[in-house]
């Protein structure tokens, strides 16, 4: 995991292990801490039934977290900077096309937003200035990956400010699959998962390779 401590101003979120045996503790700590959010949601996780579920003394975590905000903190930066590298990963892997680019941004994207239960949109609302950044800041990463991964292939783009028509489909693609995890009637499962994220890139590659409406002045 990135240092915690690299970016001036962000607050520590907990005291960093220095033995192995304490980074192993830690990182099953987080591991129980995100399987017991999944299923009972942030607001409802306790340090005690982070700590049973861990097989660890409520002291054991104590030790490490002042209080479960500081918990929270840890666990959201371990998911957030997971998705990235997750995202980072299936980008480099796209087929080396414009569509084979936003077809992997709309699939993996979902999938993210899918997984663990939704708590991956849940860390990225606001709980605080600090938890508001570090949420702002995987969603700006996670749309920088897209438009490097998408650079070699924006001559194909028939938008008459190709970077800009770029931009807009990525957003549309994010707020989505944000859209998909919070309404009441998500789509679920694989197949709907994969025909939701399909129509998400031939929408965006329809916007990208249609030109601009052409205006004419009014009377």
């Amino acid at each position: 995991m990135r240092g915690v401590t690299d970016e001036p101003g962000r607050p520590v979120p907990y005291r960093e292990p220095r033995q192995a045996r304490s980074a192993a503790t830690l990182a099953r700590v987080l591991r129980a801490a995100e399987e017991v959010a999944s299923s009972a949601g942030l607001e409802e996780m306790t340090i005690t039934g982070v700590a049973e579920r861990a097989g660890v003394s409520v002291g054991t975590i104590y030790r490490r977290f002042e209080d479960k905000e500081q918990l929270i903190t840890a666990l959201a930066e371990r998911m957030l900077e997971r998705r990235e590298e997750y995202m980072a990963e299936r980008l480099r892997t796209a087929d080396p096309s414009l569509s084979g680019v936003l077809d992997t941004y709309a699939h993996a994207l979902l999938q993210s937003f899918a997984d663990s239960n939704s708590l991956f949109p849940e860390l990225l609302r606001v709980r605080g200035a600090a938890s508001l950044d570090r949420g702002a800041r995987t969603i700006t990463e996670i749309h920088r990956l897209l438009l490097e991964a998408a650079a070699p292939y924006t001559g194909q783009i028939q938008r008459s400010h190709p970077g800009t028509a770029l931009d807009t489909a990525a957003r549309a693609i994010l707020g989505a699959c944000f859209h998909n995890s919070v309404r009441p009637d998500p789509a679920t499962g694989e197949t709907a998962l994969r025909q939701y994220a399909d129509a998400l890139g031939d929408m965006a590659l329809a916007y990208l390779l249609t030109p601009d409406r052409r205006r004419t002045a009014s009377p």
